[in-house]
């Protein structure tokens, strides 16, 4: 697995937002779904997570000056998390497990959460 990979960019001309990656949490109460986007904005990209239920997720990296390695998407995915000033009831549940991923821009990024999941049991 090449953890140094870097997409070259995420734009093309004329487009702004990216869809970076779809997770998919088999095992929250809700199954729940989160879509990671990239937006260019003052020549930097800003990390966005989106999920059907309006929450609102801590990223690390937040932004970034040019796209993310492998490895950094990972860790930015791994260590996301749920703005606890802003939780309410059990939401904290939706990023239950290891998630099910879809990258068009990481096309690794499916089987090493595809390992991990095995590792556990999952699957």
């Amino acid at each position: 697995m090449d953890f140094q990979f870097r997409p070259p960019t995420y734009f093309s001309e004329g487009v702004t937002s990216v869809l970076l990656v779809r997770l998919h949490y088999p095992e929250s109460t809700w199954g729940e779904q989160i879509s990671i986007y990239g937006h260019a904005v003052d020549q930097k990209i800003h990390f966005e997570a989106v999920d059907f239920y309006g929450n609102d997720y801590l990223l690390y990296p937040s932004t970034s000056e040019e796209p993310l390695s492998l490895e950094e998407l990972i860790y930015l995915i791994e260590g996301m998390q749920l703005n606890q000033d802003r939780l309410e009831g059990n939401m904290e549940l939706v990023l239950d497990g290891f998630p099910e991923t879809t990258s068009d821009w990481y096309p690794q990024l499916k089987s090493y959460f595809e390992e991990k999941r095995k590792q556990v049991g999952l699957n």
